[in-house]
């Protein structure tokens, strides 16, 4: 990856083929919610599918830590990704009723342990200062992924929405399939993979057990873990009402045409692609926080105008999709970093894992609660959204003067 010359190593050979990955994700995930619709499940449905995937998660969170360091990063990686997005991406494109989504709810729900897998090859041969860098390109690539979604719309509008999305889902599966293997055979296992999974053969199951309980006191005694943790579990929250939920919205409560909705996404991807040419690069290190805490504001402003938007006002529907993207480019890359750096090299696969579970802990009933709250007022959800952004402010000003106390001394 030339065009990003700072990439090396393992971060190089993780990120050149992520785009087979996000850029048939970003197609599918615009309509996956109003494509379960159609096939005759109703907002509850879709909100108990939501959660019994993240139910899954929690377990495969669980224990993703201890597979990652027993069968290696690279082999976690390869192994899980094809269980739980190529034949996954296969099951929705033959899915007719709510038990082939149930089924594949809890094969995509083994998605956490590659997640972890990845992240600990992504970051763990990569210096600390690098990583800022590493999670921006990670962004810059799922914006690029982002203007692809309206190719989706253009499938939507020439067979039709549920035909459209099985031509997506079979796209996915050969995409990402792809992007798995090749992913594979341009990476190295490694240092601390390498160790981790020889310490693992010698300890056992009983003993990773207790390496897992010694984590989770690790992580319950550093208050300042805590507040970032909590940071990281809000954004994850919002992120799972939203991504649920906003098509529906949009074709259900604002009007917009089943073929206009991809455009949404599309137009996020070109409003970030400006603030990261414009904006990011005048971002340094000491106004990191900062910048931080205004992209939550401005999060919480743009759903809030997305929940008072009138039947058929797309102006303001867009006026909110430009702010949420550019408040996404100032937070999500620098988010990940800081938690990327508060977690020990030592203990990053269980430390990253108790982390998942405690996100999926919170976020596992937000199906069912959006779903609840959509059956009520289609609004609702949107307003949830709005709610976490503002409960993340005082835990993030918590944070910022806590680290200023520590670097005073």
């Amino acid at each position: 990856m030339t065009i990003f010359p700072r990439l090396k190593g393992n971060s190089r050979g993780c990120l050149a083929f992520e785009p087979l990955f996000l850029i048939p994700y970003s197609m599918f995930i615009t309509y996956a919610t109003i494509y379960m619709s159609k096939l005759g499940l109703s907002e509850t449905q879709i909100g108990w599918v939501t959660t019994l995937t993240l139910i899954v998660q929690v377990f495969s969170s669980f224990i993703s830590g201890y597979l990652t360091d027993r069968m290696g990063r690279k082999a976690a990686l390869l192994t899980f990704d094809l269980l739980s997005w190529s034949i996954g991406t296969l099951l929705w494109a033959v899915s007719t009723n709510v038990w082939f989504f149930v089924a594949a709810a809890v094969i995509n729900g083994f998605q956490r342990v590659p997640h972890t897998a990845f992240y600990c090859l992504l970051v763990e041969d990569t210096e600390p200062r690098e990583r800022t860098y590493v999670f921006t390109v990670l962004q810059v690539i799922g914006v690029i992924g982002g203007l692809f979604a309206p190719l989706g719309g253009l499938l939507v509008y020439q067979y039709g929405l549920v035909t459209g999305v099985r031509i997506m889902y079979v796209i996915a599966f050969v995409l990402m399939t792809l992007q798995f293997l090749g992913r594979h055979y341009t990476t190295r296992e490694t240092e601390m993979g390498l160790r981790k999974k020889r310490e693992a053969r010698e300890l056992g199951l009983r003993a990773s057990l207790h390496d897992y309980l010694a984590t989770i006191r690790a992580v319950l005694a550093d208050r300042g873990l805590l507040l970032m943790f909590g940071v990281y579990i809000l954004f994850n929250f919002q992120m799972t009402i939203k991504g649920t939920y906003l098509a529906l919205y949009l074709a259900d409560e604002i009007g917009m045409a089943d073929d206009w909705i991809s455009l949404v996404p599309a137009v996020s991807s070109v409003v970030m692609l400006l603030v990261l040419w414009q904006i990011v690069p005048r971002i340094t290190d000491r106004l990191m926080n900062r910048t931080m805490l205004w992209g939550f504001i401005l999060s919480a402003v743009s759903n809030a105008i997305l929940a008072l938007t009138p039947p058929g006002a797309i102006s303001l529907v867009v006026i909110s999709t430009v702010l949420a993207a550019a408040a996404t480019m100032i937070t999500a890359p620098y988010l990940e970093a800081v938690v990327a750096n508060a977690i020990d090299d030592e203990r990053r696969a269980k430390m990253f894992a108790v982390l998942s579970v405690l996100v999926l802990l919170v976020v596992s009933p937000s199906g069912i609660i959006g779903g609840w709250a959509y059956s009520i007022a289609p609004q609702i959800p949107m307003w949830l959204v709005t709610a976490a952004f503002v409960l993340s402010l005082p835990l993030l000003l918590a944070g910022m003067r806590r680290s200023r106390r520590i670097e005073e001394g």
